[in-house]
C-alpha cells in the first residue's frame, strides 16, 4: 500500500485511507462495527467499553454479568477511574465481540 507523508509544523504525518485506518485501530476486527462506531472509538468520544456496550444494546448490569465482573467495577472502567485488569478487559472484549486491543 502507498501512503502519503505530510509534514505539519515540522512533524511527519502519514495520510492513510479511512478504510485502512479503521482496520488498523480496530485490530482488524471491524467487520461488524459501523463507521460511526469506529469513528467514535477513534475520536475517543467516550471510553471504548461504554461506546461498544451501548452499541451492543447492553446495560452495565448485563455486560458486567456476562463478563463475570461487578457492575461497580465496570462503572469505574467506563469512567476511566480504573484501567481494568487484563482478565476483566479480555472478558469484556469477548462479550463485546472485539479484540482486546480495541478497548485499550
Amino acid at each position: 500500500m502507498k501512503y502519503d507523508l505530510l509534514h505539519i509544523q515540522g512533524q511527519p504525518y502519514v495520510l492513510v485511507p479511512l478504510h485502512d485506518y479503521r482496520a488498523m485501530v480496530s485490530g482488524g476486527h471491524a467487520e461488524d462495527l459501523p463507521g460511526d462506531i469506529l469513528d467514535a472509538l477513534t475520536a475517543r468520544e467516550d471510553t471504548p467499553v461504554k461506546i461498544l456496550r451501548k452499541f451492543r444494546g447492553l446495560t452495565q448490569k448485563e455486560l458486567a454479568a456476562h463478563a463475570g465482573i461487578s457492575r461497580p467495577y465496570l462503572t469505574e472502567i467506563e469512567t476511566g477511574k480504573k484501567d481494568g485488569s487484563i482478565r476483566a478487559m479480555k472478558a469484556l472484549a469477548d462479550v463485546l465481540g472485539v479484540n482486546v486491543g480495541t478497548l485499550a
